[in-house]
């Protein structure tokens, strides 16, 4: 009997989890799995060194783990002299060395590689990514004849699916949400010993090597590298972050301080997002420490809202919404992203904080994201896109599906208020209830005009006078206008003025 030719079983490089819907339907006794370091994907945006190292080396292991589990795996390291460049090239490459006439293929999460893979001459069915709770069909009739999108109905109706933290068919402790509770400003002696870290075996070592040698000139401190990159370490590292910052993540969750990257984080996303950690297992182990009185509620549900609830709706909105999402600018921002943003000088204390442990670990927290660079940037007029690159450039976690709700929507509001029902923008008092930043700039967060006055202070207004068309008239801005409102008119010339003056030095590429 002849038997059958073998197909090709794509896995991407944040795919890496035994479980994925395409080994699930291929046959390891004939099937060839396929998965490749290639150029394409390591530049398609600058990545960090640190991603680029921590998704090759996970990838290497996760292919050790399918050989060994009894798979047949066609791997292309970076420095294969034969590698062909490209996913697709790989794949047609793979299939005249196997005589495969097809491939199968879980869904990737960003439309220009689900294109790529339509586009290839060599047939690819790809099946839905089912690791994520909401599939495509899920989201969409949610979304269906609703005004608005707004995730808290959503998370919601996925604590009612998923079972997490409800008494029957009311929520836990009687509240959906426990937001209200984790917005404490850091105190005095918070204390933590950052996420858990891994000394590079001989895998990492080589990872490490390729790297420095490609890609060494990127923005992004490459060593020390000590992140998980296979399942058993990305587990330990849950565990220990439920056992020792679980317990105070949800009331400083918001909190920020100087040269204190990590705080009470869960430094998990890298992993979630790759595939080595399964988010509903995660979400499970922070229910059950909740159960036995390990930790507060509120930290419990915190997290657990931004795991079922955010990131799921999130994925959902840029898979509605099309290809053209990431496109969208409502707002007309058109300003180039400042020097500041790849670690040029800059004399707001806040930027250069949140910029350095950026480039030191590939990691910013989701305040820093959102009310420190998302903040200025969208005060700033600075284009959605410019940011979006800049976000997929530096994050360690950072993939298009995930980005662009946070980016496009969340932070930039540039896709009309889908996401959010306002724009996040505040002026210096925020980060200065929030933080220790203000103390050590060379702005002062309490002048509101002149050559010390804050940025944020001057910028926050200057938003809202220049789109008060668009803005006045929302219910949740109208205490905003109402203040500037009162303001006298040399005041508020003086402020306008000023925030002109200052966002000319930026153009002009001085240090600000």
């Amino acid at each position: 009997m002849v038997s059958a030719a073998p197909r090709l079983v794509l896995v991407l490089g944040d795919q890496l989890s035994p479980g994925i819907r395409a080994l699930r339907e291929a046959d390891k006794a004939r099937d060839v799995v396929v998965m490749a370091e290639v150029m394409s994907e390591a530049s398609y945006v600058p990545h960090h060194p640190k991603k680029i190292a921590f998704l090759f080396a996970a990838m290497r292991k996760f292919a050790a783990s399918l050989r060994a589990d009894g798979w047949t795996v066609a791997y292309t390291t970076l420095d294969d002299p034969d590698n062909a460049g490209s996913i697709p090239a790989e794949l047609l490459r793979r299939a005249e060395e196997h005589g495969a006439a097809e491939a199968i293929a879980t869904e990737p999460g960003e439309w220009r590689l689900i294109d790529a893979l339509e586009e290839c001459p060599l047939p690819v069915h790809q099946f839905a990514d089912d690791r994520f709770l909401a599939s495509h069909a899920r989201f969409e009739a949610w979304a269906k004849d609703r005004k608005e999108l707004r995730m808290e109905w959503f998370y919601r109706d996925m604590r009612r699916e998923t079972g997490l933290m409800m008494d029957g068919d009311d929520p836990a402790g009687g509240k959906w949400n426990y937001d209200h509770d984790n917005r404490k400003p850091p105190k005095g002696g918070m204390d933590s010993s950052g996420p858990m870290r891994f000394t590079p075996d001989e895998t990492v070592e080589d990872v490490l090597a390729l790297v420095e040698d490609r890609f060494g000139d990127s923005f992004g401190d490459l060593h020390p590298f000590t992140l998980a990159t296979d399942t058993g370490q990305a587990r330990r590292a849950m565990t220990h972050w439920i056992k020792t910052d679980l317990p105070q993540f949800g009331d400083f969750q918001d909190a920020m301080l100087t040269d204190r990257p990590f705080l009470h984080h869960a430094h998990l996303s890298f992993y979630i997002n790759a595939g080595l950690l399964d988010p509903l297992e995660v979400c499970r182990a922070v229910e059950q420490a909740w159960k036995a009185g390990d930790v507060p509620i509120n930290a419990a549900e915190g997290f657990i809202r931004q795991i079922i609830g955010w990131r799921e709706y999130i994925r959902g909105i840029y898979f509605l919404q099309g290809p053209d999402y990431a496109t969208r600018n409502i707002l007309r921002h058109d300003r180039d992203l400042p020097a500041m943003f790849w670690g040029g000088d800059t004399d707001m204390h806040c930027i250069r904080q949140t910029v350095d442990q950026t480039r030191q670990h590939a990691y910013a927290h989701h305040i820093q994201r959102l009310m420190i660079t998302g903040n200025f940037a969208l005060l700033a007029g600075i284009s959605p896109q410019r940011m979006q690159h800049w976000y997929m450039s530096v994050y360690a976690d950072a993939y298009e599906w995930v980005m662009s709700a946070n980016v496009i929507g969340m932070s930039q509001f540039a896709d009309g208020g889908i996401v959010a029902s306002k724009p996040y923008v505040s002026s210096g008092n925020y980060i200065d209830r929030m933080s220790d930043y203000c103390k050590s700039c060379a702005y002062s967060v309490k002048d509101k005009t002149g050559e010390t006055a804050c940025p944020f202070n001057l910028l926050y207004w200057h938003f809202l006078d220049r789109h008060r068309d668009r803005f006045e008239n929302n219910h949740r801005m109208g205490n905003m206008y109402r203040t500037w409102d009162r303001m006298d008119d040399d005041r508020k010339t003086t402020v306008l003025t000023d925030a002109e003056a200052w966002l000319a030095r930026l153009d002009a590429g001085e240090a600000v």
